[in-house]
């Protein structure tokens, strides 16, 4: 399932296709049965049916739900005939909600129904049920205690003020070497023999032979990668750059790109190039700022099958 891949990203998504899975299945029996509600409906009947006459502020408390999202869900119930506003006896100026009788008479119906939900949902999720309850319970505390927006803002202002380091090579970091660039491999393409040969081994292919390898750190996390690769004598190749794409957009891969041109000028380089693909425009973008040419045809020779572009660095004077 995509979404699942997505982790915490995509929370409020997956929680409401379940719930949608939820509405739809008794709406289903709902139909079937000859009920006269909408799944949707049951949280402020049942709570005017529970509690009794309510305001749309009692509510929408008392359900957790926006006031505005009970406002529209008591229009949809007025239509249908299910409640009706009425002035509160002890305040005039409030205007109260209460089920009519034709809501009464459905609700009153709905126990065997209610109480078939209840078993084919243990029979469907068996102890996830229990589960799933407990862990909303726990989730409902812990929203109370800190909202999650202000937590996200608050985890937003950490990493913008994280400092971003350009660091060399060292025996830990060479798994983030092969996790960075397997990330965008994946995605786009896939992993080429020389890839993984590459990738696994980087002090024997990049190291040994005269190349340099470069990570961008951010606070704690490693978040990019990038490798000089000596293809001969003064000859390097830009080579092996990846950001992790939640980290992007702060400045990690422009930062490994000036690091490795450095790098080449500290070496004398007489030539540095590049090979890479068409459709990784923002890359491409970001090369020909740094100073790379396009060239006319892909690399005579390439070891990649992906590569479409071929680039060569003039520094400009």
């Amino acid at each position: 399932m995509y979404l699942a891949s997505l982790g915490r990203l995509a929370l409020g998504s997956r929680l409401k296709a379940l719930s949608d899975h939820f509405y739809g299945a008794v709406d289903e029996v709902y139909q079937t049965l000859g009920a006269g509600i909408e799944s949707r409906w049951l949280p402020v009947l049942r709570y005017l049916w529970d509690v009794g006459p309510s305001s749309v502020t009692e509510v929408a408390d008392a359900i957790g739900q926006t006031h505005s999202a009970v406002s529209q869900l008591t229009d949809k119930l007025l239509r249908a005939g299910m409640v009706r506003r009425r002035k509160d006896p002890a305040d005039g100026r409030r205007t109260m909600l209460a089920l009519t009788d034709k809501a009464h008479a459905a609700l009153a119906e709905l126990g065997p129904i209610w109480c078939a939900v209840r078993r084919g949902v243990d029979s469907s999720l068996e102890q996830h049920a229990l589960q799933l309850l407990e862990a909303i319970a726990a989730c409902e505390q812990a929203l109370q205690q800190r909202p999650v927006a202000k937590a996200i803002l608050a985890e937003h202002a950490a990493i913008k003020a994280a400092p971003l380091d350009i660091v060399p090579y060292a025996p830990e970091l060479r798994e983030h070497f092969y996790r960075l660039n397997a990330q965008w491999l994946e995605r786009y393409f896939r992993i080429e023999e020389v890839d993984r040969m590459v990738l696994s081994d980087p002090e024997r292919y990049i190291l040994q032979p005269g190349g340099a390898i470069f990570f961008a750190r951010l606070g704690e996390e490693i978040v990019g990668t990038c490798a000089l690769l000596c293809e001969s004598p003064g000859v390097f190749e830009l080579t092996k750059m990846g950001v992790d794409e939640t980290f992007r957009g702060l400045g990690a891969g422009k930062r490994l790109l000036d690091a490795c041109i450095a790098e080449f000028h500290r070496r004398d380089g007489q030539t540095l190039f590049l090979e890479s693909n068409s459709r990784l425009k923002p890359a491409l973008r970001m090369y020909e700022k740094a100073g790379f040419v396009l060239q006319p045809s892909a690399r005579p020779g390439s070891h990649y099958e992906r590569a479409d572009v071929y680039m060569i660095y003039q520094p400009r004077t």
